[in-house]
C-alpha cells in the first residue's frame, strides 16, 4: 500500500477543488491533507476543511506590508506542516519568486483555461468573446512565470451555443474536480515529477504536451 502523502491545500475561495480532493482523500487518494491555509477569513472553503476534521489555518495578506512578507510568513506556516505537496486551490494571489523557488516541483495549480490560452482572470467571458469551440481547465507545476508553469494535465469542455461565463464556468468546475486529485494521485504514487530540467516526466516518460482529455473520453 502507497504511504499517504502529506499535502497543504491553500485556497482563497469557496473550495470547490478543495472538496473533490478531500473527497478523493477519504476514499483512495492516498494523501493525508495536514491543513487548509486561506488568505481569507470566513471564506466557506474553510468550513469544508472543518467539517471534515481538517485543521484549518488563516494568514490574512491584508496584515502585511508587502508580498514578500506575506510569502515569507505563509512559507513559515505551511513548513510547519511539513508537506511534501502544495496544492493551490483557487489561491487568488501571485507568488513571489522566492515562495515558488522555496516550494519548486512540490506545487501544483490548477487554472481554468486551456492554458498557455487565457492566462489570469475571466477566462470564461474571454473564451466567449474569442468565439472558440473549446474550452477547459489545465493542472501544471507552478514556476515564477503566472499560470505558465509546464503543464500536467488539461481537459476540454465544448463551448454550446447560448452559453454564458456563469455556465461555461460550471461546465469547466465539473472537470476541474476530476483532474486535480488525478494530477495529485500520480504525484502522491510517485509516478509525477518535474525534473532536474524543468520537464515533467509521468512514469520516468517526458511529457511532450500535457495528458490531454477530450470532451467525449472519461477522466480516471
Amino acid at each position: 500500500m502507497t504511504a499517504r502523502l502529506p499535502v497543504v491545500v491553500v485556497i482563497s475561495g469557496s473550495g470547490t477543488n478543495l472538496q473533490a480532493i478531500i473527497d478523493g482523500a477519504q476514499c483512495d487518494l492516498p494523501i493525508e491533507i495536514r491543513a487548509v491555509i486561506s488568505n481569507r477569513p470566513g471564506v466557506y472553503g474553510l468550513q469544508r476543511a472543518e467539517q471534515a476534521g481538517i485543521e484549518t489555518a488563516i494568514l490574512d495578506h491584508r496584515e502585511y506590508p508587502d508580498r514578500e512578507s506575506y510569502d515569507q510568513a505563509l512559507i513559515a506556516l505551511i513548513d510547519s506542516y511539513s508537506p511534501k505537496l502544495v496544492a493551490l486551490a483557487g489561491f487568488m494571489r501571485i507568488l513571489t519568486a522566492d515562495f515558488v523557488r522555496h516550494y519548486g516541483g512540490r506545487l501544483l495549480n490548477i487554472h481554468p483555461s486551456l492554458l498557455p490560452k487565457y492566462t489570469g482572470l475571466h477566462t470564461h467571458q474571454r473564451v466567449l468573446d474569442a468565439g472558440d469551440s473549446l474550452h477547459g481547465a489545465s493542472i501544471h507545476f507552478v514556476t515564477e512565470e503566472l499560470d505558465g508553469g509546464p503543464l500536467i494535465v488539461q481537459a476540454q469542455v465544448p463551448v454550446e451555443a447560448g452559453d454564458d461565463a456563469n455556465m461555461l464556468a460550471a461546465r469547466v468546475l465539473q472537470k476541474e474536480h476530476q483532474i486535480y486529485p488525478l494530477a495529485i494521485r500520480w504525484f502522491a504514487e510517485n509516478r509525477l515529477i518535474l525534473d532536474e530540467n524543468g520537464d515533467v516526466r509521468l512514469d520516468n516518460k517526458r511529457l511532450e504536451s500535457p495528458v490531454l482529455f477530450t470532451p467525449l473520453e472519461s477522466i480516471g
